[in-house]
């Protein structure tokens, strides 16, 4: 459907508060290897070589990132400076990976206890082109050209945690950024691995200020918060040498099948495409599935949603409803239920049967009907039971009468004391938990 004025204009009106720039249709590609998405030439950079390295976080490649949003400071600039990285990973069917980023060195100096402190940013629904990277998006906030329109909204957070003195690495995910693959959008292990190789990453790039005593925490809300529950889970196993003192899981998607039900028709129903496309990515044994349930329609929607940032998607598929893609007239998330290789692959991406091993902070809204309430305290009530310290908090909102909007506010609601609790983990505070009463919690 067409774009709507008012829409459009908000989200200028936020970039623009971001204080972003516009970036125009790119000319012509600065080499032959170079990949242009939507009109936008993605940096050489973002493309992996021909062989990666053997360890997971082993840095590829990097470079200086400049900051389209940066000031002079007395002791550099500020918020500090920024670095691109290429680092290797392992996705869920544990083959090597490249995965992109970058990694901020704060001006600010660090007030708490113990050497300057890490937290690894997941960001949360950025689309599936690769123009939409939360790395790219710290060099141009806004992309706006007529074809694509991306909003680097993770720079609120990450610049607050800068103010702070906490060093910042942020993902961008298995093929987001990187040209070689599509984003394996919401896929619980690629997003983990990804989250726990940056930090790694950041670690062994030369120059900064971390020491191997640097404390280290996760930062995600939405597809973010499922990535950093995700790695809260993973990293006993697969990053033992990444020991984290606190992981803050913000509106987690830790049911993919109750999340897959509640975005169907709503404003962000075109991140049912970028799933499909994912999941499809992930494993190729679910192709065939998809090619004999979707229509024509359906799978145009899935080859024009694979290069889309979530700016544009929610102009062109707010509403959309499943059904019209599929041969048969049902919503996908009955064709989950129908099919037992579907129904499988989403049992695997559930959250919270592992048992993360420090202490995690997960937030949610009680009026959030995108990313469900129920199933995100779920998480919280699973790993209680496995004794883990939780810190759960519930966001008491009127509902707005939008599922965007209901899903959007408790972030920016919640967000200070969200960062409060991190910083009070990087200084070695103890948690707690108030796992004893969450039962009862509404």
């Amino acid at each position: 459907m067409p774009a709507s004025p008012r829409l459009l204009a908000a989200a200028v009106t936020v970039a623009a508060c971001l204080g972003a720039t516009a970036v125009p249709a790119a000319a012509a590609s600065p080499s032959d290897d170079a990949v242009v998405s939507r009109g936008v030439t993605i940096p050489v950079f973002y493309n992996p070589p021909a062989s990666l390295p053997a360890a997971d976080g082993a840095l590829v490649r990097s470079e200086r990132l400049p900051l389209a949003l940066s000031l002079p400071g007395l002791d550099g600039p500020l918020p500090g400076r920024a670095t691109r990285l290429m680092y290797k990973s392992t996705d869920s069917g544990g083959a090597p990976v490249a995965v992109t980023g970058a990694y901020i060195e704060p001006s600010a100096a660090w007030r708490g206890a113990g050497p300057r402190p890490l937290v690894a940013v997941a960001p949360g629904t950025m689309g599936q082109g690769d123009q939409c990277s939360a790395s790219l998006g710290l060099q141009h906030p806004l992309l706006l050209n007529g074809k694509t329109l991306s909003v680097g909204y993770e720079l609120l957070a990450m610049y607050r945690l800068l103010a702070k003195g906490v060093a910042v690495v942020v993902t961008d995910y298995a093929g987001l950024g990187a040209t070689d693959r599509l984003h394996t959008y919401v896929n619980r292990v690629d997003g983990a691995h990804a989250v726990l190789d940056a930090v790694r990453a950041a670690r062994s790039l030369p120059g900064t200020s971390l020491t191997d005593e640097s404390r280290v925490a996760l930062y995600g809300y939405s597809q973010g918060g499922g990535a950093t529950a995700a790695a809260a889970e993973l990293q006993p196993s697969y990053a033992p040498d990444v020991p984290l003192a606190g992981t803050y899981a913000g509106a987690p998607p830790a049911d993919l099948a109750a999340v897959t039900d509640a975005i169907d028709g709503s404003g962000l129903a075109g991140a049912l495409g970028w799933s499909v496309n994912g999941f499809m990515q992930s494993d190729p044994e679910l192709r065939p599935i998809a090619d004999a349930h979707l229509n024509a329609v359906g799978k145009a929607a899935l080859k024009d949603l694979s290069t889309m940032c979530v700016g544009e998607a929610l102009f062109s598929y707010s509403g959309v409803r499943s059904s019209t893609w599929t041969t048969d007239g049902q919503p996908i998330g009955a064709i989950i239920r129908s099919e037992p290789l579907l129904k499988a692959f989403l049992a695997d991406q559930r959250i919270g049967a592992g048992r993360p091993t420090s202490p995690v902070r997960v937030a949610t809204g009680l009026a959030d009907d995108l990313v469900p309430h129920a199933q995100a305290r779920r998480l919280a009530v699973d790993w209680c039971a496995k004794g883990v310290d939780v810190t759960y908090k519930s966001v008491a909102l009127l509902p707005l009468g939008n599922s965007l909007l209901n899903h959007v506010t408790p972030l920016l609601a919640d967000q200070g004391e969200a960062l409060s609790w991190l910083t009070d983990r990087l200084s070695g505070k103890p948690a707690g938990s108030n796992c004893t009463t969450l039962p009862w919690r509404p």
